[in-house]
């Protein structure tokens, strides 16, 4: 159980929250406790999405728990009112989320015999990275140390240029086939051509296997789509089959690729290419009868709280020029972002908040942080990726993708992550070890 409000004493509701637990190779001497800090979806998926803890568990001695976010999963404060309005939303935010965290490692101290005196490291990746960051820095009393996997703390503000986000994903297509990216940058404005006649548009619900007819309300809405299916590939761009996002051939990039050699082909050819490097992402399994623009990632991700909390405190800036990246221009339009989600939630974003209560980039007085990225993972221009001190250390990946450090060994696995993670163990080491001589030197 935990407050629904931890910052306030007028509301006494309390809420369960779920996460889970394996001590299968927790030794009390010289053990510890490995927390991973929830982030936006269910804790199970989550769960099975992080290996690397799994893999760590008994040469750390560890005791593993999996902490679900509030308003994700079944830790849902409110039941099915969580998301009725923004009265029941307001305490979505991820300091109520490390006090959730804070909470929970201080009851289960007291209650499980043995674990009073170990030390517990934070381990999270993408908003999860975010969070284990943010609880090293908010609470170096609960936590030794931190593994923040692809964590773009910089993702705010003008703390990093709104393109770079945008320029990776390029550069990940760039890399991955002849004339790639070219082609993706030739397909707008021939959906722009095309979507300009009734004819257009019915051709290409039929070339493109949509689900629902095409009108001219929902071509940038369709576009969209597009270009989020292009972001989702680069930050699964794995080496081996997998299935975060969607299932996925290994490389999905260069699969993808193969179907857009030729950016000089006829519009409609174009387009019919862009169709086959669409299926990749959305039909690798053969199931899809026809595809649905407004569907790109799992189910299993909490959209609706993502969405509450983009429009409030992680507010992320970005953009494109189409130069620098194979996307249409788009500019950082902050009052149309903030009038869009005062329509949806009926709330307005606070840009400067995170950066007010994280530090932006003054975070040197913290300690015993690892940043690692991925070089395709786009959410590494946002991230750490050059030591701050000697205990705030960045770890580079340069052929991972999103996290790819937190999934499970791989045989396929490139020896750049494979370097990362015993780097990742080797910091947890010293910290499992200074807290336990402390704690031999205070006895």
């Amino acid at each position: 159980m935990n407050e629904v409000d931890h910052f306030g004493f007028n509301n006494p509701k309390t809420f369960k929250q779920r996460y889970l637990i394996s001590d299968k190779h927790w030794q009390r001497d010289g053990g510890s406790i490995l927390f991973y800090t929830g982030n936006e979806g269910d804790i199970i998926w989550f769960c099975n999405n992080t290996g690397f803890m799994w893999d760590v568990a008994e040469e750390l001695k560890a005791m593993l728990v999996f902490a679900e976010h509030r308003y994700y999963g079944e830790s849902l404060p409110f039941g099915p009112d969580s998301f009725k309005d923004s009265r029941h939303l307001n305490f979505l935010t991820s300091e109520q989320a490390l006090a959730d965290f804070a909470e929970l490692i201080t009851h289960l101290k007291r209650t499980i015999p043995g674990a009073g005196d170990q030390p517990v490291i934070a381990i999270g990746g993408s908003y999860g990275g975010m969070l284990a960051a943010w609880f090293r820095m908010k609470y170096p009393h609960v936590v030794v140390g931190a593994l923040a996997a692809s964590a773009p703390i910089w993702q705010f503000e003008d703390l990093v240029p709104c393109n770079v986000f945008m320029k990776i994903v390029s550069t990940d297509f760039k890399k991955s086939g002849p004339n790639c990216s070219e082609s993706i940058r030739r397909s707008w404005d021939a959906i722009n051509r095309l979507s300009n006649t009734g004819s257009g548009l019915q051709w290409l619900t039929q070339a493109l296997h949509l689900c629902s007819p095409l009108t001219s309300d929902d071509i940038q809405h369709f576009k969209e789509w597009i270009s989020e299916t292009w972001v989702n590939l680069a930050m699964v761009d794995y080496p081996y089959e997998s299935n975060f996002l969607q299932p996925l051939p290994a490389w999905p990039i260069k699969v993808v690729c193969q179907y857009l050699k030729n950016p000089t082909v006829s519009d409609s050819l174009l387009l019919e290419n862009i169709f086959q490097a669409l299926n990749i992402y959305y039909n690798y399994s053969g199931q899809a009868k026809c595809l649905n623009i407004s569907e790109t990632a799992t189910s299993r991700l909490g959209i609706l709280g993502w969405s509450y909390q983009a429009c409030t405190e992680m507010v992320m800036p970005f953009c494109a020029n189409g130069v620098d990246d194979m996307f249409e221009p788009f500019l950082w339009n902050l009052k149309q972002f903030s009038d869009e989600c005062f329509n949806q939630w009926g709330v307005r974003p606070r840009p400067s908040w995170i950066t007010t209560l994280y530090g932006g980039k003054n975070i040197s007085s913290h300690s015993n942080i690892i940043f690692s990225n991925g070089d395709l993972d786009p959410w590494s221009g946002g991230g750490v990726t050059k030591d701050i001190s000697h205990t705030l250390v960045a770890i580079t990946i340069p052929e991972g993708a999103h996290h790819l450090d937190l999934r499970a060994n791989n045989a396929y696995d490139p020896a750049s992550v494979l370097l990362a993670r015993s780097l990742e163990v080797r910091h947890m080491k010293q910290w499992i070890r200074g807290f336990h001589d402390n704690a031999r030197r205070q006895h």
